[in-house]
């Protein structure tokens, strides 16, 4: 799976169970209504988060955020609230999920089904916001390396 690029998001969920997760297993599913898709490994702390607090935010990472990419991916990271000390960050209006500063895309999501699969569950989301932020390049995940995708002309 290492040759398949893939964008970089990092999940959110709010609330008593606020928790952030680097992720790249993320789609979207349905335009109408608007659906993405999420894999969360059952061993992660972010699926007791999601499973608890039935909504997530998605924050589609920006190229020059690979260090968040990076510190949401530190399984080491100290957790709960304490993660998000010195990050930038505003409760996103629906759900309360944090949406981090400068990323390309935000998105709050209601989880509407789960799906057992293997040692993951795959949650679908109905978007109940999304909002777009600047214009930068995204951040990519390729060859187990992060890189960036232009802009198109």
């Amino acid at each position: 799976m290492s040759q398949f690029a893939t964008g970089v998001t990092v999940l959110t969920v709010g609330g008593d169970h606020i928790h952030a997760m680097t992720a790249n297993a993320f789609s979207s599913v349905s335009l109408a209504p608007p659906t993405v898709l999420v894999s969360i490994a059952h061993s992660a702390v972010m699926y007791e988060a999601m499973t608890k607090g039935g909504h997530f935010g998605v924050n589609v990472l920006a190229a020059g955020q690979e260090s968040l990419a990076r510190h949401f991916a530190d399984k080491k990271r100290t957790l709960g609230a304490a993660q998000f000390d010195d990050i930038q960050w505003t409760p996103g209006r629906r759900t309360g999920a944090p949406l981090l500063a400068g990323a390309l895309a935000w998105l709050e999501c209601d989880v509407t089904d789960a799906h057992l699969s293997g040692d993951h569950t795959i949650f679908v989301g109905t978007v109940l916001d999304c909002r777009r932020g600047g214009d930068d390049a995204a951040l990519t995940f390729f060859d187990g390396k992060f890189d960036r995708a232009p802009r198109a002309a």
